[in-house]
This record gives C-alpha cells, structure tokens and sequence, in this order.
C-alpha cells in the first residue's frame, strides 16, 4: 500500500474515532442532564402549558382578572408570554405603582423575577368569572405568600412560581381544573377551591392524583372525609355551628331559630345540619326551615310564617348563590329579630343593607381587628393598601403551609406526609396552622356584629364582639 493511501486511511479512521467520541459525550450529557433532572423532579423552569388543558391557566401567559387590566399590565403579560423577562417585571412593577392592591400582577411579577431560572410551583384556584371579589381576596393571601418567601431567598434558596387557576366556582370546571394541575408534575400542591361543592367535587381527582390541596374557605362537613391529601385552613362547618348555637342560647338567651339555607349546596345543607345538632345540644329547637333556593321563595311569606311558627331568632346560612334571597330576608325582618349568619355573610352586601343590617352576628374564622398585636395584619396592609379579611388570611395560612411542607420534601407525596404528621406545625396569618387526622383545622372561630362606622366606608363595619 502507497504511503498517500496509509494516509488517507489514518485521517478517515481519526474522524470516525473522534465522531464516536463526540456522539459518546453528548449521549453522557443528555443521559447526565435526564438523571440530574430525575433526582430533582420537584424543581421547575417556565415551559409552555398545556393546550389541552382549561384556558383559564395561567403563570402569567394571560390575564385572568379583567378589572384590573392596564396598559402596564397588559404589556408585562404578553412579554411574560413571550420569554421576555426582564421587560415583563419592569411593565408590572409600573403595574403595581398604579394599583398595588392587585394580586394578580404580584404574582406575575415574582413569576417574572424567576424567569427562566428553576423554581417550585403550587397553584391557587379561584372563581374568577363567578365572583371576582372573592377571588382577589384569595389571590391576595397567596400573592404575600409567595412575595415574602422570594423576598426572603426562596424555599431552601430556590423561588416559588404560583400559578393562577379559574374554575368559576363550578364543580364540573374544578374538576376539568383539578385533572389539569395534576397533569402539570411541576405543581407540588393547590390552594382551593372557593365553594365546598367545588372543593367536594375536585377532592377526588387530587386524591388519586396524589397532590395535596388545601382549601381556605370550604367549611363543609364532606371534606372530614374526602381523602389524605385534602386540607383546609378554614374551621369546618361543626366549628361555626357551635359557635352560633352557643351565643344564641348563653347570650341572646333564645332557643326557638328559623334557618334559612340553600337545599342545592353542600355547604348550606352542612351548615343547617351541624347548627341543628348543636342547637338541641344547647337545649334549643329549630322551628321552621326554610329553602332560600325554592322557585316560588317568597321573603314577606316566609318571614312571617316563621314568625308564626315561634321562631326567636333568624340564622341565615346561605351561600354565595342565594346572598341575594338572604339580603331580602334582613329587609324584610327590619330588626324585628335577631339575625345571625355563616361566614359567607361576611361581605359589602349585608353592610349596604344599611340599618336593617345592624345588630346581625356573623361567625368567621379571622378578624383583623381582633390580631392588632400580630405582624401578619401589618405587613398586609402595607403591601396591598387596605385592610384584609379572613379569606385572604385563609389563603395565606393554606399556601404557608404549602410552603412549610416543600421546605421538608419537595414531592407531591412529601408534601402530604409533612402536612400529615402530627408533629407538623408552622406560623400563619391567624396563629400556628395544624391539622387534624381528617386534614381539618383545629381552631375556633369568632363573632363579629354589624354596626355602624366607617371603617368600610358604606355607613356600617363589622365588629368582633368581645
């Protein structure tokens, strides 16, 4: 063989060695990435969502609350979408210098700070397109959870990524919701849902799905018993009711009640049950029920046939859906009874009944004026502009403890293990959160009555009684 050949063979078995080598090295550091990625499963970088998924599923891709839209706004949205995120945190830090009572663009903004870097990721799902109010109470809670953590160097150094979920308080879109997140393996736990029924109806999908979700405001009874990854930071129901029953036998020294409540909601019906119970525990009776939800629901008739019935007391526990035949009821009785109320009485509503509204006593889990000496309320109120209530101190308290638990073990089933262990205990908004074997909350809840004053500035505020 010539020696030009010898040569040409050397360099082409030189090329085909050094390919083998490249080809070996990249293999190893695609091998190499994928393991180092198994090993972390809980940590996350932005990617695209799911199309197949509901619409109303944001990390910042879209607006979910169109009243707070802005220009701004709007702009730190679309860059955010587009990968631009030095562009999308400065559009809604000048935002937030507009309105920063906006929790939305909060979390946006921290989601933005995070960029492309790694993350954990919990979702908050709130309903939106059903009641707006409530839902940005909610995000308010979350929105300081996250802010603070970040603030203060993440979980364990890294960030936390909130995403913001719309299921319009309908069962059937909590569940299409629910079955979304647990989809997305990034997601290591969910603040929500709003409503028990919706609670109650996405409880199973998280449960088979392994994530653990933590409702602020569902109190209904069902929940005890929805699963081992179901939570709540919010009193159940048994709580409210003993409440309730024990101020109108000890204080008003009443024992006949009239109730009025929602047959169609699992929240309602849980509320009558446990008020029934606990109200003949305490030596009263319950005279008259009346379905708030009826067709042919007629205030003036059912007032006046409780009246006859011997009814001393009016207990409104309706919900979300029926406040407005509740609202009739309060016009109607003009004071001629006392009226007491479930937590979802607390709200603008009842206060812009005006004078027919004073006296009424409302149960809730959380009053700020009854936690003057707590830095929560404080720290609050500076960040968002105003005072806060008990759903945003839910929502806080259920996403810190989130928190608490990816601090221990950044999986989905870590994450339940921690909240679930009996030892487990973290600092919220309203006090030391812990849970109970069924996932409930231990802890009581307070009384507040309407009076007048202008803390709300409608004429009338809530008031915790002493």
């Amino acid at each position: 063989m010539s020696q030009k050949n010898e040569t040409v063979i050397l360099i082409v078995a030189l090329l085909l060695t050094g390919g083998l080598v490249a080809v070996g090295y990249f293999a190893f550091r695609h091998w190499e990435s994928r393991t180092w990625a198994d090993l972390r499963p809980s940590v996350s970088s932005p990617r695209t969502r799911n199309d197949s998924g509901p619409r109303a599923i944001s990390g910042g891709e879209q607006l979910l609350l169109s009243s707070t839209s802005s220009p701004a706004k709007q702009e730190g949205i679309e860059a955010l979408a587009e990968g631009n995120y030095f562009r999308a945190a400065s559009e809604l830090e000048a935002s937030l210098q507009e309105n920063r009572n906006d929790p939305e663009a909060l979390i946006y903004l921290n989601n933005a700070r995070i960029g492309g870097g790694r993350s954990y990721t919990i979702a908050v799902s709130v309903p939106i397109t059903t009641a707006e109010n409530s839902a940005q109470e909610i995000l308010r809670g979350v929105a300081q959870a996250q802010n603070e953590v970040n603030q203060a160097g993440g979980i364990n150094g890294i960030p936390l990524r909130v995403v913001i979920a719309d299921d319009a308080n309908n069962p059937n879109q909590a569940e299409q919701v629910a079955e979304s997140l647990v989809a997305d393996d990034e997601v290591l736990g969910v603040v929500g849902h709003f409503g028990s029924d919706v609670t109650v109806a996405a409880s199973s999908v998280y449960e088979q799905g392994q994530l653990a979700a933590i409702s602020p405001t569902s109190t209904s009874m069902q929940l005890s018993r929805a699963g081992d990854f179901i939570f709540r930071t919010v009193p159940s129901d048994r709580f409210t009711a003993n409440t309730l029953a024990k101020y109108m036998v000890d204080s008003l020294n009443l024992k006949q009640a009239a109730i009025f409540y929602n047959e169609n909601s699992g929240y309602s019906r849980s509320l009558k049950d446990e008020f029934t119970t606990a109200l003949y525990g305490d030596g009263g009776t319950v005279v008259a029920q009346v379905n708030l939800s009826e067709a042919n629901f007629n205030s003036f008739d059912a007032v006046e046939s409780a009246t006859e019935q011997g009814a001393e007391a009016i207990v409104l526990l309706a919900n979300t859906e029926t406040i407005s035949e509740a609202l009739q009821v309060m016009r109607v009785n003009a004071k001629t009874l006392p009226v007491l109320g479930g937590d979802s009485l607390y709200r603008p509503e009842v206060l812009q009944v005006g004078s027919d509204s004073e006296g009424m006593v409302v149960a809730i889990p959380w009053h700020i004026l009854n936690s003057t000496n707590s830095a929560f309320p404080v720290a609050a109120t500076q960040l968002w502009g105003g005072s806060i209530n008990w759903r945003t101190t839910m929502a806080y308290d259920a996403a810190k403890a989130l928190i608490a638990g990816i601090s221990v073990d950044s999986t989905r089933q870590g994450v339940q293990r921690v909240l679930s262990e009996p030892g487990f205990s973290t600092q919220g908004g309203s006090g030391t959160i812990r849970f109970l074997p069924s996932g409930d909350r231990n802890q009581a809840t307070e009384l507040v009555k309407v009076e007048s004053g202008s803390r709300s500035g409608l004429g009338y505020d809530f008031i915790p009684l002493p």
